[in-house]
């Protein structure tokens, strides 16, 4: 039996509300944990912690973008059921689902802090 469950990466963020609201309202997520500055969410297999930014020692400096993938069976299926919400966004703050000439089908989401969130799945080979 693998020892390794899942990983759960931390997200640094400006507002934390924005993001839950982000998370939970838009892609579907749980808040299964919240104090004042941190938050664990929650989807199927899929975690993130949210911690907001408590001054310098909050994100790492530099480039606050951060991609994160999430590998999933059917990125249409999600589009789907995610595109009403989508819909809400900023124009440009969705692409996709597209298929990747490195053989990727994905949907591409930014947050509200400019952190990319990828859905891909694999195209099967001809």
């Amino acid at each position: 039996m693998s020892n390794f469950i899942q990983v759960t990466p931390f997200m640094h963020v400006k507002d934390i509300g924005k993001a839950l609201a982000f998370f939970n309202d838009i892609l579907g997520f749980k808040t299964l944990f919240r104090q004042e500055n941190y938050a664990y969410l929650h989807r199927e297999t899929v975690g993130f912690r949210i911690l907001e930014e408590c001054g310098p020692d909050g994100a790492p400096p530099g480039n606050r973008r951060f991609a994160y993938y999430i590998d999933v069976r059917d990125v249409d299926q999600l589009y789907a059921e995610l595109k009403p919400k989508l819909d809400t966004l900023p124009k440009g703050d969705v692409y996709g689902p597209v298929n990747q000439p490195y053989g990727q089908r994905e949907l591409l989401v930014l947050a509200p802090d400019g952190n990319l969130i990828a859905f891909g799945h694999a195209l099967a080979e001809n």
